[in-house]
Formats: structure tokens, sequence, C-alpha cells
């Protein structure tokens, strides 16, 4: 048994993995945790919307490598499968907070589960169906997983600082699922964007001199001196000549945000207004 100073010193890592939201485990692990008020350093990672075998598969051997203790809500039969498979296989630890319970009330009531990812919400739908867009929006910002784009209903692409984050979160709270990518000129475009039908794809397009601006405001906000090729006009002409093409060849959607809101560029895009245009 650990000493309550050994316990001070170790570090607990906790990856909580759902086809939704989390929040079911997120509560139960909190409860749990009461507990254990000498436990002081815990990490939880979250990895919501998990729903296929090879996300999952990835997961599990970086909590493996972590040795962390996984603590799932997944209600798909193959892949709480593929996780108890793993386990036995290894010296993963973890706890299925669904199937037991799921079995126990099939042999009871000789009923089958549905097993349908996130059935939950549907008493208050609107409210659970916003919650689930800003996670997505959080998950798949920036273009960090590619893997979002075919599952959103909308995919923002655009240069730094056209309001990608800002759209994609306001979209998020009318429970929209978008995803955005940032367009760098040295980088090529995930392969991933090709298979997102072209009505999903919003290409943000501005005037170089108010990008210009808005990135000379964003260093000084970070006390960073303006003279890099981030704020070189010259740059961020062929940054926004090189959107332009890329919007071109993907069929994508533009939008001027120039002296635009967020709520008017997402209204434009919500109701496919005619100065949306196709390039």
């Amino acid at each position: 048994m650990n000493t309550k100073l050994e316990a001070e010193k170790e570090q607990l890592e906790i990856f909580l993995i759902s086809d939704s939201v989390g929040d079911t485990a997120q509560k139960v692990i909190n409860s749990v945790l009461a507990q254990f008020p000498d436990l002081k350093k815990v990490d939880i990672k979250k990895f919501p919307f998990i729903d296929t075998k090879e996300e999952l598969q990835q997961i599990l051997t970086d909590a493996l490598k972590e040795k962390a203790i996984v603590v799932t809500t997944l209600v798909d039969e193959k892949l709480n499968t593929l996780i108890a498979d793993f386990s036995k296989r290894t010296s993963l630890r973890y706890v299925d907070y669904m199937t037991p319970l799921i079995d126990l009330i099939q042999d009871k009531t000789q009923l089958m589960a549905q097993q349908e990812p996130r059935a939950q919400y549907k008493l208050n739908s609107e409210y659970f169906n916003k919650v689930e867009a800003v996670e997505f929006a959080v998950k798949y910002d920036d273009g960090k997983d590619p893997k979002g784009f075919v599952k959103a209903d909308y995919v923002i692409l655009g240069i730094s600082r056209t309001s990608k984050t800002p759209l994609s979160m306001y979209l998020a709270h009318k429970s929209y699922k978008v995803a955005n990518l940032p367009l760098i000129l040295e980088m090529s475009l995930p392969k991933e964007i090709y298979d997102v039908p072209k009505e999903r794809l919003v290409g943000l397009v501005a005037d170089a001199k108010h990008i210009l601006r808005v990135r000379r405001s964003r260093l000084e906000s970070l006390g960073l001196k303006g003279n890099s090729s981030y704020v070189d006009l010259k740059r961020i002409e062929s940054e926004l000549e090189h959107s332009r093409e890329v919007y071109k060849k993907l069929g994508a959607r533009v939008v001027d945000i120039d002296g635009m809101a967020v709520e008017e560029i997402a209204q434009l895009i919500e109701s496919g207004n005619s100065s949306i245009k196709n390039q």
C-alpha cells in the first residue's frame, strides 16, 4: 500500500474513450477520484467521437506506452471486442462502463441493444448536438486531424488570420460539425480533403492589406516584432493567390470576409447566398 507521500508523487494517467462527448464517463471518474484525496497528479486525456478500429487501435497503443488506465463508454460491440482482445494480449488495464450492464439487460429482457452511439441524448437533442459540435470543432481545428474532414458538415479553408477557428466555433454553437484547414504555401493538401463533397468546402479570402493589419496586430499582442515573412505583403498576396487556386481545384465555395463579422459569414454559409460563389 502506497504511503500518502508516495501517492502525492505518483502520476495517474487515464484515457477516456467515447463514441460521443465522454461526459458520462467523466462524471463517474470524478466521483471515483474524489475517494482518493491524496492523489494529486491525475492526467485525464479524452478521446471523443471514436468510431473506427484504426483510431481505437492507435489510442490503445499510446495508452499502453504511457501505462494509462483506459475507461470506455462505447456501444459498438466490435470496438469493445477489440479492446478486450488487446487487453488480453498486453498489460493494458481498462474498464468498460457500458457492456456489462447492456449484457445484463439483454439477458434479463431478451431484448437486443441497438448499439447506437449517443442514444441517451435524444430527449434533449438540440443541447447535446451543440455540445458534440463544439467538441468536434475543437478536435478537428487547424487541420490537426484530417480524418475529421469527411465527418464534417463544413470544412473551412483559408490562410492564416482569415477567422477559420472563430467561424468554426460559431457554427458549432449552431450545432454544425465543422473542421478547418490552414493553407500554407510550402505544404501540400492532406489527401483526405479530396474525399469531401465540394458543397461542404468553404474557402475564405480577404484583401491582402486587411490580412496584413490583422497579422501585425496578432504579433503585437504576443509581444513580437513584425519583421518576418508572416507580415510581408507580397508573401500574403502569394498566399491568397495560392488559396484561390486551391478553391478552384477543389470546387469550394468562396467567401470574401472583408468587412464582415463572423455572424455574417456564418449566415452566408448556412443560407447558400449568391454572394458565395463557386470558382
